[in-house]
């Protein structure tokens, strides 16, 4: 198995190579799916989350009122920080069983964990990844997406892109590049040549 960490700001056009790697037949997981499984009803994540921060996190049908939730943890960042204390180890033990059961089912498979917030949240994840590529696109460019098509103002678009990690972040701990700045055609080509390099490095089963 081959396990490749793939990232990259808002609206740089990660989604675009990840769907596109999943064509090629990349087994790709989720990170904010994952994130949504660990705090369903019933999961441990949960029940701590109320007991941290009361019931009227807890919507009437069990499941986390994310609303309730923001309004508390964006106030404030030591509740930020318990929420993280939370649901960080939950993603990472779930995520961990996800990569081991693709793994069962292919050896040699390309396990691709398409994860937003690898520097802002998972830091200390980086060294789980034989790769990390970075999906990257200029500010301008993900304020002109941003605005076109998903209907922000200019403002509300840079505070979004201020809010996380910074591109030159990011870029330090790129194993590999995509740059999106040009055409939806050139950021499949890199995505091809990518796959093509993906499968040269999988190591071989057993």
């Amino acid at each position: 198995m081959l396990l490749v960490a793939l990232t990259g700001g808002i609206a740089s056009g990660k989604s675009v190579v990840a769907t596109r790697l999943k064509e090629h037949g990349a087994v790709v997981i989720d990170a904010d799916q994952v994130a949504r499984e660990v705090v369903e009803p019933g999961m441990p994540a949960l029940e701590r989350i109320a007991d941290t921060f009361g019931t009227d996190v807890i919507a009437d049908d069990g499941s986390l009122d994310r609303a309730a939730l923001g309004a508390i943890v964006f106030q404030d960042p030591r509740a930020r920080e318990q929420l993280n204390a939370i649901t960080h180890p939950a993603v990472r033990e779930r995520s961990q069983e996800l990569f081991l059961a693709a793994e069962a089912v292919d050896p040699d498979a390309v396990v691709v964990y398409d994860v937003p917030l690898l520097i802002d949240g998972h830091g200390g994840r980086i060294d789980e990844f034989e790769l990390v590529v970075v999906v990257h696109a200029e500010p301008e460019t993900r304020i002109h997406r941003m605005v076109e098509l998903r209907g922000y103002t200019p403002d509300e678009a840079r505070h979004r892109i201020n809010s996380q990690a910074t591109d030159a972040e990011r870029l330090a701990v790129a194993d590999l590049v995509i740059d999106t700045d040009g055409t939806l055609e050139e950021t499949i080509e890199q995505t091809d040549a990518l796959w093509q390099k993906l499968r040269a490095s999988a190591p071989p089963a057993g």
